[in-house]
């Protein structure tokens, strides 16, 4: 089910991933995040797992970056970029929260990234129920 942000969309899949699209030039500000932390508190429930899908260019100011991504019941995050400068933004993110020892990849979205990542997704969080 597609919800619409101030920022961009949401799609909350049934097996608990969320898509993530932001419009395109939008600076994610802190203010923005705590939109995100409020909804997915409200709309998801138990473990899930996050694909950001970048295929519009946005970036994030320094505060948003210390506290993105920073979900209760966050299991497993996959990022699918569209062009290299999307790619040095998501790395750049990965080095500013290197302290959350995230482990995600970044998929291509020219070469069918989108479905390499949400089955990367799906085996990840079907591999924590099993555990």
């Amino acid at each position: 089910m597609k919800h619409r942000l101030s920022f961009g969309c949401y799609n909350i899949f049934a097996n608990n991933i969320v898509e993530v699209t932001a419009d395109e030039g939008v600076e994610m500000t802190l203010e923005m995040v705590e939109e995100c932390h409020e909804f997915v508190h409200e709309n998801v429930k138990g473990d899930f797992a996050l694909l950001i899908n970048r295929i519009n260019n946005y970036s994030y100011t320094y505060e948003a970056k210390l506290s993105v991504a920073s979900y209760e019941g966050l299991k497993a995050l996959a990022f699918v970029c569209y062009s290299e400068k999307s790619v040095l933004v998501t790395k750049k993110l990965q080095a500013s929260r290197s302290f959350d020892q995230w482990q995600y990849p970044i998929f291509s979205g020219l070469e069918l990234g989108w479905q390499q990542a949400y089955h990367w997704l799906e085996n990840e969080l079907l591999a924590i129920k099993e555990n």
